[in-house]
């Protein structure tokens, strides 16, 4: 899918960066490659349960597409995938740090409501 380049008037760096990373599951399978750099199809699919089969593909192929991450296909029956981020994929890890540490803070912040 050809992505569109802003031209950078106030925001759409932001716009730019989420046409990378929005999708329901894009950013949690960014920040599971974080966690654990080498990743098989079926691990990434175990850390994220609610996701289906094809959901997981799809969003893996667009990450791919867009430079991301990398996929390596080994033959055998049934055939193994894994995946990595690249180097330039490595570069939003300040933005799904920042996304951790919001999350973070608004469970917190939920669970202190829910106590009350």
């Amino acid at each position: 899918m050809k992505r569109h380049i802003y031209d950078c008037r106030p925001g759409c760096p932001v716009a730019s960066t989420l046409q990378i990373i929005a999708g329901k599951w894009k950013a949690v399978i960014l920040y599971q490659l974080m966690q654990q750099p080498l990743a098989h199809f079926g691990e990434l699919q175990r850390q994220m349960p609610a996701c289906s089969r094809r959901m997981l593909a799809l969003q893996l192929k667009e990450l791919e597409q867009d430079g991301v991450i990398q996929k390596q296909v080994y033959p055998g029956i049934p055939p193994k995938t894994d995946y990595r981020l690249t180097t330039f994929g490595a570069t939003l890890a300040p933005v799904i740090h920042s996304m951790e540490a919001w999350g973070n803070a608004y469970n917190a912040r939920e669970q202190k409501k829910t106590a009350n």
